[in-house]
């Protein structure tokens, strides 16, 4: 006769079923990842711990003190050529870069779109003009090319009074090339204000038109709307800006009030920040997570994630106390210049006039020279900016033609369909969808016109490599200059690739 065996409890069940720690993937997972980033983050703090030694052995403290010393060089261009101190002679590199590298990217843009089209078109000679253009370019290295336009500009005659090619108004010589200089005058900043505040206006304006059109049908005015609202806007705000100078006492009085903030204040608040991020994280994070029967299972990366966020804002709130409280310090200073700054631009005494401009002018005397009037660029940034423009057009328009190409063929004869014409439909129908294909490759061509500003050394330009090394070389501050211009170029990436997300998600379809 068979023994009824007795069933075990449960829970012995599942302390027979689970595997020793050793076997268990999640613990092994969790361990092989706390254990890597332990390596990473070891190897660089004893890395930085050796460069840091072997320095001081060698009679070098690095630091960022010398950035408040004189810098005792003096720059070939830019905001300030004769810099007070190490760290505005960098500031002023650096703006030179961002400059070069803002019409940088406008430029090729218009350039590369231009010669997308025209590699598309059916005329035989803008298609073969355009592909030339392209196959060349995009085929020569960038600083070649940069280096032969040094040569070509260095080539033209010598500058004199009367130059041209177009006299008063553009002068091209072996000294650079100056235009007409747009800039902003005293009253732009009231002007600006009030145009913000039509903008408002206008905001709802066309809300309420399309809530009309959405309710009783028909075309909105919106359009027509914003324009004409803040074209009359423009016009009579040029004239009346004056009237929000009072402006200047408010902001006066935050600028008083942010210097008065003491440092542990300025200290704390940052830490609320830090903590109140990583929190907001984690609770998107899990809202994420959560279905219409509750908060789904989380894996072993939900919760490393999670953990790596508590963890990095305990990070930040370390090195706001302890590593590096000077931050908190630098943030008071800076917020109340800025402040000070706004309150300059409001008050008495500003023109009405927002913009102004000046024609390019040449200063006689031993040696003819550029006058401060117009907007120059040296044959040095001439020959970068060239380079750059043309070569990352050339790369610009194959993106774009590729982008066109892509849209489907029934898109085009849809527009045709509606009586559209081949430039309406280009404008209206194939450019706007082509744009959600092309955008991420575009912003990896602005990255990389915005990194290639760096081979501005090359021919000698004063950026803020040429400028670093020169105050390294005085100052032995390499390790510095290196982690500066580290910082720079990723703070230049992940703004440039902040946009054009920003641009990709809002040109992408909302799918239902």
């Amino acid at each position: 006769m068979a023994t009824a065996q007795v069933p075990q409890s449960s829970s012995a069940h599942a302390a027979q079923q689970r595997p020793p720690l050793w076997r268990d993937a999640g613990v092994l997972k969790w361990f092989a990842q706390i254990v890597a980033l332990v390596l990473v983050v070891g190897t660089l703090w004893f890395l930085s711990t050796e460069a840091v030694d072997n320095l001081e052995a060698g009679g070098i403290s690095p630091g960022t003190e010398w950035l408040n010393g004189p810098a005792n060089i003096q720059l070939s261009e830019g905001i300030d050529t004769v810099p007070n101190s190490a760290g505005r002679a960098l500031w002023s590199g650096m703006v030179t870069n961002l400059r070069l590298a803002v019409i940088g990217i406008i430029l090729s843009t218009i350039l590369g779109l231009a010669v997308g089209l025209a590699r598309l078109s059916n005329n035989w000679l803008a298609n073969k003009a355009a592909s030339i253009f392209i196959e060349t370019l995009r085929n020569i290295p960038v600083l070649v090319q940069i280096l032969l336009w040094l040569t070509i500009l260095t080539s033209i005659g010598a500058l004199t009074p009367d130059r041209g090619p177009i006299s008063g108004w553009l002068i091209i010589s072996q000294k650079g090339v100056s235009g007409p200089r747009i800039f902003l005058a005293d009253g732009f900043y009231q002007w600006a204000v009030l145009m913000g505040l039509a903008g408002v206006v206008t905001y709802f304006v066309r809300k309420s038109l399309n809530a009309k059109r959405d309710r009783e049908g028909g075309t909105s005015q919106a359009g027509k709307a914003t324009v004409a609202i803040m074209g009359v806007s423009a016009v009579v705000f040029w004239f009346i800006n004056p009237i929000v100078g009072f402006l200047g006492t408010p902001l006066q009085a935050i600028s008083d009030g942010w210097g008065g903030i003491p440092q542990p204040v300025m200290q704390a608040i940052l830490s609320a920040l830090a903590a109140g991020a990583a929190v907001n994280w984690i609770r998107r994070f899990l809202n994420s997570r959560r279905t219409p029967a509750g908060l789904a299972k989380l894996t072993d990366d939900d919760y490393f994630r999670m953990i790596f966020a508590g963890i990095a804002a305990l990070l930040a709130v370390i090195v706001l106390w302890r590593w590096w409280p000077g931050l908190s310090s630098w943030i008071i200073n800076s917020g109340s210049d800025f402040w000070q700054v706004a309150a300059d631009k409001f008050g008495d005494g500003r023109g009405a006039r927002p913009l102004d401009g000046m024609k390019p002018t040449v200063s006689e005397g031993r040696f003819a020279n550029y006058g401060p009037t117009g907007w120059t660029l040296t044959v040095f940034a001439a020959a970068l900016l060239f380079g750059l423009v043309f070569y990352t057009a050339s790369f610009i328009a194959e993106i774009i033609r590729g982008g066109i190409l892509a849209v489907a063929k029934g898109q085009t004869e849809a527009a045709a369909a509606l009586g559209l014409s081949r430039s309406q439909a280009l404008r209206k129908v194939i450019l706007p969808q082509a744009f959600r294909i092309v955008m991420p490759p575009l912003g990896n061509q602005y990255l990389n016109i915005t990194k290639n500003t760096s081979l501005a050394i090359a021919v000698g330009l004063s950026d803020v490599v040429q400028v670093g090394q020169s105050l390294a070389n005085k100052n032995n501050q390499f390790l510095t200059v290196f982690a500066i211009w580290m910082l720079f170029y990723l703070a230049c990436s992940l703004t440039i690739s902040l946009i054009v997300n920003t641009i990709n998600a809002r040109l992408a379809i909302v799918e239902r």
